[in-house]
């Protein structure tokens, strides 16, 4: 494959291609913020002012971490501030608002049960009749297109690895890995049958072989007639954009479709960190700009494949986003197209989901749910992650306060 082709930048914010356009703006907080009060925009603005600063994340982390284990009466706080900005509830009836909110202004959500660190066989079989929960709920309303789950949410890390490894497993090992695929299984079927679909997300390089190899398992299985099971890649390894590839030939070569969720990641300090230490080539790009670069490339090879792609471009970055609205419409395809979707995270990048839905495209917001003191590892790793990604908290801030600014000028 002649990846020079794919090597684009992304179009003006016009969105003006041969002659089309897509009319689409992210400076318009009027839409961005729309299912927004005053007293959210408030809220907000003070969450992102103190993620913002790095010294204070990681002081408010440790705190609330020992008070949690204190077991001290906080759990009111933390649900009237972050867990509201980025939650949806701790059950998926506690969701339920959430859900209708964004249903409102046609976006779709997608159900995230972010409870980590299960790891006895009982416990695995819990999280996955809570997936199953979502997907039932897809089943029956329109406004929840994806359902998603961890593969480590279903199997021991350990397993992963050595199966990732080829490292020949003990009976008891293979009987539990058994498990693991046939409760994978059991959540692609279910998606199937109510005829919505499944995310895989992607996880640490040591254990995703033996993610991809049940997701393609999976997707021989589930995806004959459309993508119903997805798997994710994340465009932050240097070689992600071949895989992609590779499992689209493998797909058309096999009579089914691919469905993919491109990311660009969440692990890097991790896997730099471990690839230091056990003296392996760093599976990560040598910079952002090989990441953003295979990540716009992929986008637009989807795009280009469609007959034999569904796919998902998971991302906050702005350009990528006007560059799958400007491909969809320079390509001919409705703007709705099923097949073609992008994905946000609730609390975060709204100028995003909410401007690109108002032009016409599909978008969903991930949804996450859980118990308080189990949703605080995901709620700590997005406080975290936007504090270090530079420019993105300031860019909400700025738009917060423009936003605030604009109703105070309308009201006098």
């Amino acid at each position: 494959m002649d990846f020079e082709k794919y090597d684009i930048t992304a179009p003006d914010a016009d969105l003006k291609k041969d002659g089309k356009t897509a009319e689409v703006s992210f400076e318009d907080t009027e839409i961005a913020f729309s299912s927004k009060s005053d007293a959210d925009l408030r809220r907000a603005y003070l969450l992102f002012k103190v993620i913002g600063n790095g010294t204070m994340t990681a002081l408010g982390k440790y705190a609330t971490q020992f008070a949690l284990w204190l077991r001290l009466p906080i759990k009111g706080m933390v649900k009237a501030t972050i867990f509201k900005q980025f939650v949806g509830g701790e059950t998926i009836p506690a969701c339920a608002p959430t859900i209708a909110m964004l249903d409102k202004y046609n976006i779709g959500t997608i159900l995230d049960y972010s409870v980590e660190g299960r790891v006895d066989e009982k416990e695995l079989d819990a999280n996955m009749e809570k997936i199953l929960e979502t997907a039932e709920l897809s089943a029956s309303n329109a406004s929840i297109p994806y359902c998603v789950f961890k593969v480590s949410g279903l199997a021991k890390n350990k397993i992963l690895e050595k199966v990732s490894r080829d490292a020949k497993l003990t009976e008891k090992e293979a009987r539990m890995h058994r498990n693991a695929v046939n409760r994978v299984d059991t959540i692609c079927r279910k998606t199937f049958e109510a005829g919505t679909a499944v995310f895989i997300d992607a996880e640490e390089s040591w254990i995703q072989p033996a993610i991809d190899r049940i997701a393609e398992e999976m997707m021989r299985k589930y995806n004959r007639k459309r993508a119903i099971v997805h798997n994710t890649v994340q465009m932050y390894r240097h070689d992600r954009l071949a895989h992609l590839l590779e499992q689209h030939q493998k797909a058309k070569d096999g009579g089914y479709y691919y469905g993919v969720k491109i990311v660009r990641g969440a692990y890097m300090e991790k896997e730099r960190e471990r690839a230091r230490e056990k003296g392996y080539p760093d599976p990560i790009q040598p910079d952002k700009e090989s990441t953003d670069r295979d990540f716009n490339a992929a986008v637009v090879y989807c795009i280009e494949n469609l007959d034999r792609i569904e796919f998902c471009a998971g991302t906050h970055n702005e350009e990528s986003c006007m560059l799958l609205a400007a491909e969809l419409v320079r390509h001919g395809y409705a703007r709705n197209d099923r097949r073609a979707y992008s994905a946000q995270l609730l609390g975060m990048s709204d100028h995003i989901s909410f401007n690109l839905s108002a032009a016409g495209f599909n978008v969903a917001k991930y949804v996450p749910f859980g118990p308080v003191r189990e949703v605080m590892p995901y709620l700590i790793r997005r406080a975290e992650e936007n504090t270090s990604v530079s420019g993105q908290t300031g860019r909400e801030l700025g738009l917060i306060v423009r936003e605030i600014k604009r109703r105070r000028k309308v009201r006098t």
